[in-house]
C-alpha cells in the first residue's frame, strides 16, 4: 500500500507533516509506504534533522504551494506542480492508493472533482465527519461541508453512502441512518427535510430509523447521520469547540477527548473514484499520525468497490 501525503498542507506544514508521518512509520506494515509529496530539499533536510534512515518513506518531488487562502481552481490550474496537483496525479495514474492532506480544502475538492472524478451516478460528493457518541463509540455525519445546498435526492444519497461506510469500515451490518431536522415528526422541517425523508423512508437499501434533533447527535441513536454540508459543517465545529472549552476550565473525561479533532485525524470524500482524505488545517503531529492511520483503514476497507458495487445493484 502507498499512501500519498501532502507535506506542505496545514497551518503548521511542513513541520508537523514530517513529525506525524515519522509518527505514523511505527504502525506500518513492511510492504506499506508514505509516499511524501513536496519540496524535496526540504522534506530531505527535516527527515536527516530526524535522523530517519529508514526505507518506508518516498519522497515525491513537487515544488509548488497551494496556500489555505488562494483560490481552488485557480490554484490548481495555476499550480500543476503543487504539492496537492501532484498529489492527485499519484492518485489517478493508481501509483498510490489514497491521497490525505490538511492543506487548501476547496483545493481538495476541486481536484477529486476534476481529476479523480465522481463515481458514475452520484450527484455530488460529500465530506463524512465523525462524531463522538457517549457509549464510546462515532457516528459517521455527512455531508460536513462539500455541499452547503443539497437536493433531497443528494441527502438520499449521503445515507447510502454513509451506510456502505459504516459498515465496511466498523463491520457492523444494517447501520441506523437519521435525518438530522428540527423535530422527530415526519411533517417537520423545511421543504428539503420533508422530502429528503420521504425518499429515505422508501430506500429499502438502508435502514432509515425517522427524523433526528440537536439534542440526539451524541445520544446514540443512529449510525449515519444525514444532513447537508452547511448544517453539518457548523454542527461538526460546534462539536469540536467543546474539547477547547473544556480544557481551558481543567475539565478532563474520556468523552470529551473524543471531541477533539486529533482523535480521528480527517474525513473522507465519499463518492468519487478514489481514496482521499482531508485533514484538519491546524493538524498537529498527532492528528497527522491519525490522518494516515483513516488513510490505511479507508484503502484496507475496500468502500470504493463497494459503493460501486452497491450502485451497479
Amino acid at each position: 500500500m502507498k499512501i500519498a501525503v501532502d507535506v506542505m498542507g496545514g497551518d503548521f506544514a511542513p513541520i508537523s507533516v514530517i513529525d506525524g508521518i515519522l509518527l505514523a512509520i511505527d504502525s506500518l506494515n513492511s510492504n506499506e509506504k508514505i509516499l511524501a509529496v513536496g519540496p524535496q530539499q526540504t522534506i530531505e533536510k527535516l527527515l536527516a534533522e530526524r535522523n530517519y534512515s529508514g526505507n518506508q518513506i518516498e519522497i515525491i518531488s513537487a515544488e509548488q504551494v497551494i496556500e489555505m487562502g488562494e483560490h481552488p481552481t485557480k490554484a490548481l490550474s495555476q499550480k500543476p506542480n503543487s504539492s496537492i496537483g501532484v498529489g492527485f496525479s499519484l492518485l489517478k495514474s493508481e501509483q498510490a492508493d489514497v491521497f490525505a492532506s490538511a492543506g487548501n480544502t476547496g483545493a481538495m475538492m476541486v481536484g477529486s472533482l476534476f481529476s479523480v472524478k465522481t463515481i458514475q451516478g452520484i450527484q455530488r460528493p460529500a465530506i463524512a465527519g465523525f462524531v463522538p457518541q457517549v457509549n464510546g463509540e462515532f457516528a459517521v455525519m455527512l455531508d460536513i461541508g462539500a455541499n452547503a445546498d443539497c437536493k433531497p435526492e443528494m441527502l438520499e444519497q449521503f445515507g447510502i453512502l454513509g451506510s456502505i461506510y459504516f459498515e465496511a469500515t466498523t463491520g457492523k451490518k444494517k447501520p441506523r441512518v437519521g435525518l438530522m431536522n428540527i423535530g422527530e415528526e415526519e411533517q417537520k422541517g423545511s421543504i428539503l427535510a420533508q422530502a429528503a425523508h420521504t425518499l429515505l423512508k422508501n430506500n429499502k437499501n438502508i435502514h432509515f430509523i425517522g427524523n433526528l434533533e440537536g439534542k440526539d447527535l451524541f445520544r446514540n441513536k443512529a449510525d449515519v447521520i444525514v444532513t447537508d454540508g452547511f448544517t453539518g459543517n457548523i454542527m461538526l465545529k460546534m462539536a469540536e469547540s467543546f474539547y477547547f472549552i473544556m480544557e481551558e476550565q481543567g475539565v478532563k473525561n474520556d468523552f470529551i477527548e473524543l471531541t477533539n479533532y486529533e482523535t480521528y485525524g480527517g474525513s473522507p470524500i465519499i463518492g468519487i473514484n478514489g481514496n482521499v482524505v482531508i485533514a484538519h488545517g491546524a493538524s498537529t503531529p498527532k492528528a497527522i499520525q491519525q490522518m494516515i492511520k483513516l488513510s490505511k483503514s479507508l484503502v484496507e476497507s475496500g468502500v470504493l468497490k463497494k459503493i460501486k458495487k452497491a450502485l451497479e445493484n
